[in-house]
Parts: structure tokens; sequence; C-alpha cells
């Protein structure tokens, strides 16, 4: 593998350090596990679920009961899983156009969302944004990386907000993923105002990372991807919208068609691969944290500033690494590729890439392309020069593709 005698002993140091929180990610686990399987026997999965469908895909046993078995474990009343979600951005777009009507308001109250929908909303002009289409658009920011209160409180009172989006995860920003806890008292200060606008949860990189999910906080409906947590790394595309029935239907008709909504949708053989995927969620998602928490305390160990620290709880699987150079940022990330199973042997270049206003860096030699629950590394090249890391479909191969990255810096 190429890795000196001396980066293995600062991972032996690393992992001997960080035990107490593998401790805690293990009972996580076996929680979560315990939820998946109650969800799996309660609708009585078998082989016939399995089947494929093609063409409209109507009565497709499998894929009704994929949708109930995620809606149990989401804490839902329904949800809609489909491979027709190209991503987690494409899952946010439909529920926004599905929810959202001309001079309708939304609000982001975590600051400015992800990159990737600032052309959706309209931050970046786009003749097919929400904007462009009538959509009022307005963000509260985050003060010392919690929600201000009294701001929401006071934009709430004047109830002509259709929408309110939250981002479970960072993203690009600087900011911390928001803690459940936190999100909980945001959510009932706008109940407090406001009992008829949506609240709508982007929770990609976020399940199974804490005990519950936002919508056993008062979330109306949340998103997510299925090449991130809850695809188990095995789903090769798709996501999910859960939540509020009639919020679900209404997205299954901007997916498909009016009057058709979650009738139609082939499966396409992929049945077996989200169900399976699901079944090994509560563990892939694991180790992703536990590869998390050995990078953030072996680079915490050289010097570098992780975040969040290896002790500090979490509430997604990314981990960031604020290296101060570019070059050390990219050499990280090449390192990632390295130590990966898939195209090892590329080098990852900053690029510009479609949805990114800044030149991005993409480490990811993942079975499924775009996987970000599979180990991979990724960063815009602006100051202060941080890596986005996340997965690792298990921790012996997290942790090997860490000490690669770490290899690669130290040359």
């Amino acid at each position: 593998m190429e890795i000196s005698d001396e980066v293995i002993e600062l991972g032996r140091k690393a992992e001997a350090e960080v035990q107490k929180e593998f401790k805690g990610i293990d009972e996580l686990c076996e929680y979560h596990s315990l939820r998946v399987l109650n969800a799996f026997q309660k609708y009585q999965i078998s082989d016939m679920h399995f089947n494929s469908t093609t063409g409209y895909g109507y009565s497709d046993i499998g894929r009704d009961t994929i949708e109930k078995v995620f809606a149990k474990v989401l804490h839902t009343e329904d949800s809609l899983v489909r491979s027709q979600f190209i991503s987690g951005t494409h899952a946010l777009t439909v529920a926004l156009f599905a929810f959202l009507r001309p001079n309708d308001t939304m609000i982001s109250i975590c600051g400015k969302p992800y990159d990737t929908l600032d052309e959706v909303i309209g931050i970046e002009p786009n003749p097919s944004s929400l904007q462009a289409y009538g959509v009022k658009y307005e963000q509260i920011d985050l003060i010392d990386n919690d929600f201000d209160y009294e701001a929401i409180r006071n934009r709430m009172s004047k109830k002509d907000v259709k929408l309110i989006e939250i981002q479970r995860s960072r993203g690009y920003s600087l900011r911390d993923s928001i803690a459940l806890d936190k999100m909980e008292k945001a959510i009932q200060t706008i109940r407090e105002v406001n009992n008829d606008v949506i609240i709508m949860v982007d929770n990609c990189y976020g399940e199974f990372v804490d005990k519950i999910e936002p919508t056993q906080i008062g979330a109306d409906v949340i998103v997510g991807s299925l090449i991130k947590n809850l695809g188990g790394g095995l789903a090769p595309n798709g996501a999910y919208i859960a939540g509020k029935k009639e919020l679900v239907s209404l997205a299954s008709e901007r997916l498909t068609a009016p009057g058709l909504g979650k009738e139609v949708g082939p499966t396409l053989g992929i049945n077996k691969q989200i169900l399976q995927g699901l079944f090994f969620a509560p563990s892939v998602v694991a180790s992703s944290l536990k590869t998390a928490v050995f990078a953030s305390k072996l680079l915490e160990n050289l010097g570098y500033k992780p975040h969040p620290r290896y002790n500090e709880k979490r509430s997604d699987i990314v981990q960031t690494i604020e290296f101060g150079n570019p070059e050390k940022l990219i050499a990280y990330c090449q390192g990632i590729q390295m130590g990966s199973p898939i195209d090892s042997n590329a080098i990852p270049e900053p690029w510009d890439m479609p949805g990114y206003t800044d030149k991005v860096i993409m480490a990811a030699g993942a079975f499924t392309q775009g996987s970000s629950i599979e180990l991979s590394c990724d960063a815009p090249i602006r100051e202060p020069y941080i890596a986005f890391m996340q997965g690792g479909l298990t921790y012996p191969y997290g942790k090997l593709g860490v000490l690669h990255a770490v290899q690669n810096i130290l040359k």
C-alpha cells in the first residue's frame, strides 16, 4: 500500500484515542439496525418485492412497499422513493416546485443553501429558476452557529411565508451542521406564530447519525439522496421525499404528472438494491462516522484544524479539515483517490464543475459515480482551503483511504 511505518504508527495512536467514540457509534448502529429490521418485518418483505416493472410501472408492489418501509423508518406518513430522481438536488428541486407557487415566499433560515441550489432558487440567474416563476426568496443567517430565533419569530409573524427550508448539513459553508436540538427549538419558534408554513429539511448526509430524524421534532417533509446514507452504498441512484401525505402527493405529481402521481414509475430491477441498501445503511453510516472520527483525530494530531473535533456530537457524516493552503488541500484529496478501490490511478484536479461558482476538486474512487456514502473528499478552491470528506463503506477501507491521504500531504 506504500504507507510508511511513520504514518501507520500515527494512525494507531489516533485510533487508540477514539475508542470511546467508536463504542457510542456501535451502539447507535445497533439501535437503527433494530428499527430497520422491524420495518422489514412489519411489511413482510419477501422475494416478490424484488421483482421488476417496465414501461409505466403500474401495480409495482415492490416499489409501493419500499415507500411504506421508508416512511416507517423515517417516521413519516408517506414517502416517495424513486430511481427517477437523479440526485438529492433533483429531489429538492421537485419538492420546491411542488410546494411553491408564483408570489409565494420561501425562506432559508440557516443562511444560503448548498451551491447546487443557487440556480434552482434563482440566487444565480437562470430562466428555469423558482424566481423566474415568481417565487420570492429570503434568507436568515445563523448567528454563532445557531438560529437567529428573534429574527425567525418576527418574520414568521407576518404570515406571508409559504415554505421554510432548513439544510441540515453545512454544504460548502463554514458553519456547523445543524444539531437536532437547535432545529427543534427553531421549529417550535416557528410554530408559536405560524402553524401553516411548510417546514422542509434537506436531510442529506444526516440519516442515522442521530437517534431521531427531523420529522420527529416537527418537520413536515424531509428530502435525501440514496447515494448518500440511506442507500447503504448499494442503491445505484435515486432519492426520497418523505413527510406528510399531502406533501408527498404534491411531490409525486411534480415528478410524474398531475393525476398520475405515485401510481407510475417503473423500477427496472432496482428494488432489491434499494431494500438491501437500506438494510446495510445503519452499518455503513456507522463506518462513515468512524472514518470521520479517526480522520479528525489524526489530522488534529498533525496540527490541522478538523471540524467537528473527534469527540464532538455530530449531525451528519461530513468531516472538514482546514488546511489553509491550496497545495495541501489538493494533495489530501488526491491521496483519498489513491486509497480508493476504483480509479486509484486517477489524479483529480480542480475544475469548473456545473452548479458551482468556484473551481472544485472531487476525489471519489467509488463503485457508484458521485456516491458520497463511499469515501470521497471534495473542496472548492477558495480560502481558507477546507476539504469536505465523507463516507466509508467499511471502517477498515475508510481508515486506509485516510492513511493514504495523510501519506500524500506528508510527502
